[in-house]
């Protein structure tokens, strides 16, 4: 059954419901995401988006984690709360005989967080172990690096898991209040499916909704250009390799109606692996790394060109001359027909397989309404895919020069 978009009227507030029924297996998947409660508001406090709904994880202050685990586990429920950069949620699945007792269990987290010393030193050590981890992860090490340079003075410059130093100074008042102030009835979707009808899944909508706040802050529309600077950035480490990443502003926004062209001539230029131009001169043709990527990243709040490979110290000059020689030549002179024709016929044969899960589906649904695009869109997406032309993707492509204008970050030895 196709995704259906609901509006469920709750206590003078209009929230949206993303719902679809699926009979196929016995079970219910539902989420609840809130508008603009990711990292986007961390502000000075760098890591406390992620931290609160780490805390979130950690059942509620009667049961305590290990009691609120078990529950869950006694029935098979999985139960989740997740922070991204612009939005946050919880979300849970479970067989349809304990649907109910999810959203009872829901609902207890959302009205009875955690809130204990004890938890929060506890999610505090957690998050710095991860902290440690990454700064001997050399491709986050380079990406972060990058990101710093072209999205310098937005909230894009920083870590979302936050340093040391923030991270040890955030309290249990500021995840508290982070969390009164971002989670609430006006900042809520419900994403909602399975082996339900709309009648249940609005039932369940109203249960989950009932133990929030009225408010939910909702900021004003907000957009964080990525800056071409061309700067070549050295980061010295003990490796083996060199890890070349590098990034451009994008002047196309993740809604516009060309942004189906620039998934096309991103696929062609380099995230199609085998077959991409930057894989074929960076590997087959010189040898260079075993694998070159490239995209153009589009979302609500940013957009830009990206992509990264690993190579030899001794190539890494190499490696990026050809990168960027790539690029400007794919501007200069666009795709192929062959090109264009082989994306199609990945993008297009390959779309049974990003529809094969309800939470796929679901994903999807979420993400053309957060775009304010309609439910369904992306068939017509796959539409405008089949009828583009050679000249007109050709004519977005040169029409994209600030793609030329690269900031490298190179991690090497």
């Amino acid at each position: 059954m196709a995704n259906t978009l609901l509006y469920f009227e709750f206590e003078g507030a209009k929230v949206p419901v993303i719902f679809e029924e699926d009979r196929t297996l016995p079970t219910v998947s539902a989420k609840i995401v809130f508008l603009d409660a990711g990292s986007i508001q961390d502000g000075k406090d760098t890591g406390l988006s992620k931290l609160s709904f780490k805390l979130l994880n950690e059942g509620t202050k009667k049961l305590g984690s290990t009691k609120f685990a078990t529950l869950l586990d006694e029935k098979a429920i999985k139960l989740s709360a997740y922070s991204g950069f612009e939005t946050a949620g919880i979300e849970f699945s479970c067989l349809k005989e304990y649907a109910k007792d999810a959203v009872k269990l829901t609902a207890q987290l959302l009205s009875d967080p955690n809130y204990s010393e004890d938890v929060l030193k506890k999610i505090k050590l957690i998050t710095m172990s991860q902290i440690a981890k990454k700064e001997d992860d050399f491709d986050y090490v380079a990406d972060a690096a990058l990101k710093k340079e072209i999205f310098r003075n937005t909230p894009l410059e920083n870590d979302p898991l936050g340093t040391k130093t923030t991270i040890e100074k955030i309290t249990l008042e500021d995840i508290k209040k982070f969390i009164s102030e971002n989670i609430g009835v006006g900042n809520s979707v419900i994403v909602i499916g399975g082996d339900i009808d709309e009648k249940e899944a609005l039932s369940y909508a109203k249960s989950l909704l009932s133990v929030l706040p009225k408010n939910g802050k909702k900021e004003s529309e907000r957009f964080f250009e990525a800056k071409s600077s061309n700067k070549e950035l050295i980061i010295k480490k003990k490796s083996e390799q060199a890890y070349i990443y590098f990034g451009s502003k994008a002047n196309i926004k993740a809604n516009d109606k060309d942004a189906y062209k620039a998934r096309v001539a991103g696929f062609i230029l380099g995230s199609s692996g085998f077959g991409s131009r930057l894989m074929e001169i960076i590997r087959v043709q010189n040898g260079l790394a075993y694998s070159a990527y490239a995209r153009f990243n589009l979302s609500k709040t940013n957009s830009y060109f990206g992509g990264h490979l690993q190579t030899k110290p001794e190539n890494e000059e190499k490696a990026k001359e050809l990168v960027k020689k790539t690029i400007e030549e794919f501007v200069k002179t666009g795709a192929t027909q062959k090109e264009l024709d082989g994306a199609k016929n990945f993008i297009l044969g390959s779309e049974p397989l990003r529809n094969e899960t309800l939470s796929q589906r679901l994903s999807r649904s979420f993400n053309e309404y957060y775009l304010g695009q309609p439910i369904g869109f992306y068939k017509e997406e796959l539409e405008l895919i089949k009828n583009l032309s050679l000249k007109e993707l050709n004519d977005f492509i040169k029409s994209h020069s600030e793609i030329t204008e690269l900031t490298f970050s190179i991690l090497t030895k």
